[in-house]
């Protein structure tokens, strides 16, 4: 069962490891994403483009690429998903509030995109009000149907929608410079003091740092480490980065933040429908089968697919409560209580277990890892309370709390020790393989 499951209780074998190309597009597709314009928007009017709106961009697709490349890593040197390396930084019993946290933050995406292309398209075709919230339900389901499917099925439809949309961007981009009469009309003066550099960089961050804490779920499957990080660079430094700035763009030039309002404004109203789906669609697939992946972690449950059409479900129920209206609030949030978590397991794989997590029957998961606990609890507070960019206070500082809590003199864990419970390699339905 595991290998038509995707493995979401196992390590991923080398006879399933893919090349740099399928990850690659994979993850394009995943950051390709309409919220990720409306935050470009948000900080594309707040800044002048040069130099400041550019540089935010740049900085934020930075922290937020070199994050993710990370522990991008983590998931191909291990095999695991970010649920089962979570297993080993928060312990068996502790690694449940990942899977709460992660799940919860996907499926809101997933009714965030499933109103999205709803409410859009409503207004690009002129639909009456009363064809919404069916359509919510039909794209609610119809866009976990690649994900129910799994990794296979995610890369064919991302084989043909990246390149798509990458020429869709680029086609509308020429048109925009031809309407802002030259490069001289993309420089909007900004609006001095609408966001600061912190909350403009948060929002960045923000857009795909749950999706991206959760990349171990593709990059466990990559056969390299050059295709396991530098896929996830390459989407996460220039997919989202790219992202970003046609939202900026388009809210300069015509007001719009979203390439498929923009496309409908540039007469290419046919070409903005084929962009609203595959834009939708590559994020949605991703989204619930990361939620599926936790799901199963936290219900100790092989059967993926189930869990996807149960997130679906739960998705589809938040977009018809008014998901839409939630976005900046929600992202913010994202970027102060997700990055902690990824500088927990980091600091646990190259700190703790040395880039090598021990193999089937060698060690032990505890119950709870108090230090994984501590050190989220000192990212959480670092990122809400220290004055800076708050993803990366979180990250650095759970890195760093958990960094020195495991340096303590060794009784000093003995409390830690004592709570083992659980052989590594007994979880429910799969066991866990020796790093690479």
């Amino acid at each position: 069962m595991s290998g038509t499951e995707d493995y979401p209780l196992s390590a991923v074998p080398d006879e399933a490891r893919r090349g740099f190309w399928p990850i690659t597009l994979v993850l394009l597709g995943f950051t390709f994403f309409s919220a990720t314009m409306w935050g470009g928007a948000s900080i594309g009017v707040a800044f002048p483009l040069w130099p400041d709106l550019a540089l935010v961009i740049l900085f934020g697709s930075a922290i937020l690429a070199f994050y993710v490349a990370g522990l991008g890593y983590v998931g191909y040197k291990s095999g695991l998903s970010t649920a089962l390396s979570a297993r080993f930084a928060f312990g068996d019993a502790g690694s449940r509030w990942p899977d709460i946290l992660l799940g919860f933050t996907q499926v809101g995406w997933y009714a965030w995109g499933t109103a999205t292309i709803t409410i859009v398209l409503a207004r690009l075709l002129d639909l009456d009000a009363g064809f919404e919230k069916p359509l919510m339900v039909v794209f609610g389901f119809a866009f976990c149907l690649t994900a129910y499917i799994g990794y296979r099925g995610i890369t064919a439809l991302s084989w043909v929608s990246v390149p798509a949309m990458l020429l869709l961007i680029a086609a509308s981009a020429s048109v925009a410079l031809r309407d802002a009469g030259g490069a001289a009309g993309l420089l909007p003066p900004g609006t001095v003091g609408a966001l600061t550099v912190a909350e403009a960089l948060t929002i960045v961050v923000g857009t795909f740092v749950s999706g991206g804490t959760q990349v171990a779920n593709w990059t466990r499957f990559a056969g390299s480490p050059r295709a396991a990080v530098g896929s996830t660079f390459l989407a996460f430094f220039f997919g989202n980065g790219l992202m970003i700035a046609v939202g900026a763009f388009g809210a300069a030039v015509y007001g719009l933040s979203d390439i498929v309002e923009v496309l409908a404004v540039q007469g290419l109203l046919a070409a903005g429908i084929l962009m609203l789906f595959l834009n939708i669609w590559t994020t949605q697939d991703n989204t619930i089968y990361n939620f599926s992946v936790a799901g199963c972690h936290f219900f100790r449950t092989e059967r993926r697919r189930l869990v996807t059409f149960a997130g679906a479900a739960a998705g589809t129920s938040l977009a018809l409560l008014g998901m839409y209206n939630w976005l900046i609030p929600y992202m913010v949030m994202m970027g102060v209580f997700i990055p902690p978590l990824g500088g927990v397991i980091m600091a646990d794989f190259f700190v703790r277990h040395r880039s090598s997590y021990p193999a089937p029957g060698e060690g032990a998961v505890p119950r709870l890892n108090l230090q994984g606990i501590a050190a989220y609890a000192a990212g959480s507070l670092a990122a809400l309370l220290v004055p800076g960019i708050p993803p990366l206070n979180g990250i650095v500082a759970a890195f760093l709390a958990y960094a020195c809590l495991v340096r303590l003199p060794a009784h000093m864990n003995r409390s830690n020790r004592s709570r083992e419970t659980r052989q590594i390699g007994q979880v429910s339905g799969g066991s866990f393989r020796a790093q690479r």
